[in-house]
């Protein structure tokens, strides 16, 4: 069995194991927290399966287990307050017939594009023979600080839902004032990160993986999702969205009077 094909199958595993908890918890939300980690069971995987520990491998196993501990946390300790499921698994139980359809909907269909997304890590580990070089150490600089802005832009979120007081108001401070999305800007700077390791490696085709979650951040379940309706619920979002650029940090224009 070829190494790929096997981190295929425990990740699937482990999300058909998730949704058996999902139906006994009726919550399917449970799978987001599995995302990051999934992605350190494939670059370990990976490298149990490779002939050496190299350098590169270290360094993937090392940022994606940073990432997988810091975002997988962060959902879980959002998961565990929630006092309900979220209105995207909400809306898909409403059709009937959820319990199997999450499964290939949801489940499998998360595994298959977290495997999918995964192949700069799988090739920068199993082509990680050649001495680390200027596109290791960039890549590497790139990822981890992705990595910080993602987690300081959702610590900024989560203190400001906190407080009460913020209840009908819009988040525009901190690295919120430079991007409405800083979060998903520095997932995507992450993911463009382990793409120049994978490039260093001479993996250069797995440009599609870091171009599909871009994608996906920009299009699909990221910024259009969550601003698809945003400012029916919160007028000063009209606002918000005329001073601050949507996904790479810029200084924000004026206030409106």
């Amino acid at each position: 069995m070829t190494t790929p094909l096997l981190a295929l199958l425990v990740i699937l595993a482990c999300t058909t194991l998730l949704w058996l908890l999902s139906l006994a918890l009726h919550d399917a939300g449970i799978i987001d927290i599995f995302w990051a980690p999934g992605f350190f069971i494939v670059a370990a995987v990976t490298v149990m399966r490779a002939q050496a520990l190299t350098p590169r491998a270290i360094v993937i196993l090392v940022l994606t287990a940073l990432w997988a501990e810091r975002l997988g946390s962060h959902l879980l300790h959002r998961w565990r307050n929630f006092a309900h499921e979220d209105r995207r698994y909400t809306e898909m139980r409403a059709g009937g017939g959820f319990w199997w359809k999450s499964l290939f909907r949801v489940f499998w269909l998360q595994a298959a594009i977290l495997w999918i997304v995964s192949w700069p890590l799988q090739a920068a580990i199993r082509h990680g023979e050649s001495p680390l070089g200027l596109f290791d150490y960039l890549g590497a600089l790139a990822a981890l600080g992705g990595i910080l802005i993602e987690a300081i832009a959702d610590r900024q979120l989560t203190r400001f839902k906190n407080d009460p007081a913020n209840r009908e108001r819009v988040l525009d401070t901190g690295l919120w004032a430079w991007s409405r999305h800083p979060n998903y800007f520095g997932n995507a700077t992450m993911w463009w990160g382990f793409w120049l390791i994978a490039l260093s490696a001479g993996a250069w085709w797995t440009v599609f993986a870091p171009a599909l979650m871009t994608f996906f951040l920009l299009r699909v379940s990221g910024v259009s999702l969550l601003e698809r309706d945003i400012a029916e619920r919160r007028p000063d979002y009209v606002d918000y969205i005329r001073r601050t650029s949507t996904f790479i940090p810029w200084p924000p224009r004026k206030r409106s009077r």
